[in-house]
C-alpha cells in the first residue's frame, strides 16, 4: 500500500500554520501575501469535499509587534497581553480573507483543561460537531490570555501538541504541521551534514526521540522534540501526521496530492509493518551517483564502437561484435 497516496483520500484534516509561517520574522507583522495564499488553499480543500480545522499561531507575535516589543517578551503576563492585542487581528485578517469566499469562521480558543477535563472535552467536541454541520471553519488557538491553571492541569506549551490534541478529540484522518522545518533529521542537519532526514515514521520509539532534540526558535515555542510529542498523541489516537516547511504554503497542496514531502508519521491502525524511512546517506548518494554516471558513459562508449564496426561491416550477416574485449549481441539488449 502506499501511504503517501492514500493521503488522498482524507475527509477531516487539521492543518497547524506556524508562526514563522505567517508572520514575518523581522517584524512580527502578518504576512498576508502567504495566510491569503493558505485561505484559498483551505477553500480548495473544502470545494473537494474536504473538512479542513485550523490551528494557528501568531497571536503573540502578531501582538507584541503592535505593542512595540522587538523580541518574543520572557514575562508571562507581557505574554498573555500581547497574546490578547494580536488574537484579535489574527482573527480579524482570518474573517476577513474567508469572506472573500463567502465562507464562515468560528474562533475557538481552549485551553489545557479544555482537552484533560471530561466535561470540558465533551462540550468542545460537541461545539467542533455542530459547527462542521454548519459548515464554518474553526480558527483554533490557545487562550493564552487567560490561560492560568498550569498547576494543575499544565499547558499545551505550544500550538503542535495542541493540533495533535484537537485532531484526537475531532477524530481526523490527517494532521498537518507547517513549521519552519522540512521534517524530522537524525540529527541536526546545521551542526552535522551527514544527517539523514526521515521520510516515514512507521513507530515513534527513544531513538527517535533522541534524534527530535531541539532547542525553541524566538518567534514560537515548536521544536522537533514538541512534534515528535505531537506524533505520539496523534498517531496513538489513529491520526496520521505530515511535518513540512511552511514556508512554500502550497506545500499543502503537494502533500495531499500524495506527494513525498515532509516526514510521515503513520498512525498505529495504518496497517504499517517497516521500520523508519530514511534518505539515503549524503556521501553514500554522490558514491551512487558517480557510478551512475560513470556506467552510463561506459554503455554510451560501447553503442559508439558498436555502431562504428556494424557500419564498417555494412552488407554483412553478423549477430554479434567484439568490443573492448567483449561480444555483444546486435538483439541482446544489454548495451
Amino acid at each position: 500500500m502506499d501511504f503517501r497516496q492514500a493521503l488522498k483520500e482524507k475527509k477531516k484534516i487539521v492543518i497547524k500554520i506556524g508562526t514563522s509561517t505567517i508572520t514575518y520574522p523581522e517584524t512580527g507583522s502578518i504576512n498576508l501575501d502567504k495566510l491569503e495564499k493558505f485561505v484559498r488553499i483551505l477553500i480548495n480543500l473544502r470545494n473537494k469535499g474536504k473538512e479542513v480545522i485550523v490551528v494557528s499561531s501568531g497571536a503573540v507575535g502578531i501582538g507584541r509587534n503592535v505593542l512595540g516589543y522587538t523580541s518574543r517578551p520572557k514575562e508571562k503576563d507581557v505574554r498573555q497581553a500581547c497574546a490578547a492585542v494580536g488574537q484579535g487581528r489574527l482573527m480579524m485578517m482570518y474573517e476577513k480573507l474567508f469572506a472573500e469566499y463567502s465562507q464562515l469562521t468560528a474562533q475557538v480558543l481552549l485551553t489545557k483543561e479544555s482537552i484533560t477535563n471530561e466535561a470540558c472535552a465533551a462540550n468542545a467536541r460537541n461545539t467542533f460537531d455542530r459547527l462542521a454541520a454548519m459548515h464554518v471553519v474553526p480558527i483554533v488557538n490557545e487562550n493564552d490570555a487567560i490561560s492560568v491553571d498550569e498547576e494543575l492541569y499544565g499547558n499545551f506549551g505550544d500550538n503542535d501538541t495542541m493540533a495533535a490534541h484537537v485532531a484526537s478529540l475531532v477524530g481526523a484522518d490527517l494532521l498537518i504541521l507547517m513549521s519552519d522545518i522540512e521534517g524530522l533529521y537524525t540529527d541536526d542537519p546545521k551542526l552535522n551534514p551527514g544527517a539523514r532526514f526521515v521520510h516515514t515514521v512507521g513507530r515513534i520509539d527513544s531513538e527517535l526521540e533522541r534524534m527530535g532534540k531541539g532547542a525553541d526558535t524566538s518567534v514560537g515555542t515548536g521544536g522537533m522534540a514538541t512534534k515528535i510529542e505531537a506524533g505520539k498523541i496523534a498517531t496513538d489516537a489513529g491520526v496520521d501526521m505530515v511535518i513540512a516547511n511552511g514556508d512554500n504554503i502550497y506545500t499543502i497542496n503537494d502533500i495531499m496530492a500524495g506527494k513525498k514531502i515532509g516526514t510521515l508519521f503513520l498512525s498505529r491502525g495504518s496497517g504499517y509493518t517497516g521500520g523508519n524511512e530514511l534518505a539515503p546517506e549524503r556521501e553514500q548518494y554522490r558514491r551512487q551517483a558517480k557510478r551512475m554516471k560513470k556506467e552510463a558513459a561506459r554503455k554510451e562508449a560501447v553503442r559508439r564502437d558498436i555502431s562504428e564496426k556494424v557500419t564498417s561491416d555494412a552488407g554483412k550477416s553478423i549477430s554479434q561484435v567484439k568490443v573492448g574485449g567483449q561480444y555483444y549481441g546486435l538483439r541482446a539488449g544489454n548495451w
